[in-house]
């Protein structure tokens, strides 16, 4: 008797026999719950954490615009994107280990869990040292592009150079929060994420209003909530993780052959967060060529957009973090009933969130901003806020089950599609419907990367579980390392 049959029958009441298709109904209605328990023990946390994600801009924003003037809360606003484009491509570090590390875990390879935390974390700090060596370059550069005053750009320096050397606390986040999804564990990454957001309110008051700091207080604040993040997640790996640690080989996780797959992945990962800067950058740019009323109703519009992704993102972790573990496990059923799962929350997520846009769609723009003339602007622009979800929810979804199949080169060329898709549906239909054509591009890129994703989904995620079987049978005793079928530290 296999264990999903023992605890199947355990679940049924009374444990008789019964006719056949009554025992197989019973079984798979078990078999469903105990699915739908594993997909909300990891997509809960992850929703939680994300809805306190805009609370650290928040925060910064509205500090630095009660002890200072329009010029600080311009600098914050230009040192915060100065950021945004510095990690917005570190982003395979979370979701590339995340992948990897589900698969190890279902392979039982705890030698595979550390080689690739190991060089997530080697990575993190080479890119840290690599910032700290252009962060002149860069500011300069940056700067250069960007219209502001010399005031404004002298605000932006001070936050810039004290907050940069918070880069290796940031980035080795990133390697923790994907090596916790990787092993299951949705709450560690979710106490990380309160635990910064939380430290970043409490100090920027303490620092920049009761301390007198002023402006740099906050960048200080920043600095501060990073490290104490890094440290809780260390202490979290050593409470629950620290038997892994005998399973660490650090000569082996550096050499060039193992270093060669991670960076492989990584790179197509790496791709993929580029095209996506250049569509929301280019989202962004575009609209401001239409006036600032426009670009401000685009900049409102997209954000609440966002909001409907805090909750779906939640399940496309739980996506990848399952279908890592049930590939590497060799599960196919496993696989194709949480991917079915997922799919069948975030219909219904889909079909609230567009409940709630088309109620109040308007009322949220008028929380953002108390501006008569934007507010009537973003009118005819509603419409793209109730077809979201409809539109990208496959999109999300699919995104993460194909980060936990590590099938890196897929996303890679879908993005690149989803990427030219966007600005050749701009260019083809603005002369015809204006402003309109930007919401239409920005559309039809979800599609475009729901319907590629879709198409490519047996090969590249279900065929992912024979491709791994035919792996292992080559090499005998699982992972090849002889940590295969022990049991977890």
């Amino acid at each position: 008797m296999t264990a999903n049959t023992a605890r199947a029958t355990t679940d049924c009441q009374p444990v008789t026999p019964m006719p056949g298709y009554f025992q197989n109904d019973c079984m798979e209605e078990s078999l469903v719950r105990q699915m739908n328990r594993k997909v909300l023990k990891l997509a809960l946390p992850s929703i939680l954490a994300n809805i306190t994600v805009p609370l650290v801009g928040m925060v910064d924003v509205g500090v630095s615009g009660h002890i200072g003037d329009a010029v600080a809360i311009g600098g914050m606003a230009i040192s915060t994107m100065l950021f945004d484009l510095l990690y917005w491509n570190m982003g395979f570090l979370r979701v590339g280990t995340g992948g990897m590390i589900a698969q190890a875990l279902g392979r039982r390879d705890f030698s595979g869990i550390m080689k690739v935390f190991t060089q997530g974390i080697g990575t993190a700090l080479g890119i840290a040292f690599i910032i700290f060596a252009i962060q002149y370059l860069y500011i300069d550069i940056a700067l250069g592009f960007i219209q502001c005053s010399p005031e404004v750009a002298d605000y932006a320096r001070q936050y810039y150079f004290i907050r940069i050397w918070a880069a290796p606390a940031t980035l080795s986040l990133f390697v923790f929060k994907g090596f916790f999804i990787g092993m299951q564990n949705a709450i560690s990454p979710m106490a990380a994420d309160i635990t910064v957001n939380v430290a970043n309110l409490g100090l920027s008051l303490l620092f920049a209003v009761k301390m007198g700091m002023g402006f740099k207080g906050i960048a200080w604040a920043v600095f501060a909530a990073q490290y104490t993040g890094l440290f809780l997640c260390i202490a979290l790996f050593l409470i629950y993780y620290r038997r892994l640690l005998k399973y660490a080989d650090l000569r082996k996780s550096l050499r060039l052959k193992d270093l060669g797959k991670f960076f492989s992945l990584n790179g197509n990962l790496f791709v993929r967060s580029v095209c996506f800067l250049f569509i929301y950058v280019g989202f962004t740019s575009l609209s401001a060529k239409y006036g600032d009323v426009q670009l401000a109703v685009g900049t409102i519009i997209m954000k609440l957009m966002m909001l409907f992704s805090f909750f779906i993102d939640g399940f496309a972790y739980a996506g990848e973090a399952l279908a890592g573990r049930y590939i590497g496990a060799r599960d196919s059923e496993g696989l194709h009933l949480s991917v079915k799962v997922i799919f069948r929350w975030c219909f219904w997520i889909a079909l609230a969130s567009t409940a709630v846009y088309v109620a109040g769609g308007k009322q949220m723009v008028m929380l953002m901003t108390d501006k008569a003339d934007v507010i009537e602007a973003s009118v005819p622009y509603l419409v793209w806020l109730w077809l979201m979800p409809a539109l990208s929810t496959s999109a999300f979804v699919w995104d993460g089950i194909y980060v936990g199949a590590t099938a890196a080169r897929p996303i890679m060329f879908g993005m690149i599609c989803a990427a030219a898709s966007f600005f050749a549906a701009y260019y083809a239909l603005e002369p015809i419907l204006g402003i309109q054509a930007l919401y239409v591009a920005y559309m039809v890129h979800v599609v475009v990367r729901s319907v590629w994703m879709y198409a490519f989904r047996r090969t590249a995620v279900y065929a992912r579980v024979v491709q791994d079987a035919k792996r292992r049978e080559m090499c005998p005793g699982g992972a090849g390392n002889g940590t295969a079928g022990h049991e977890m530290p």
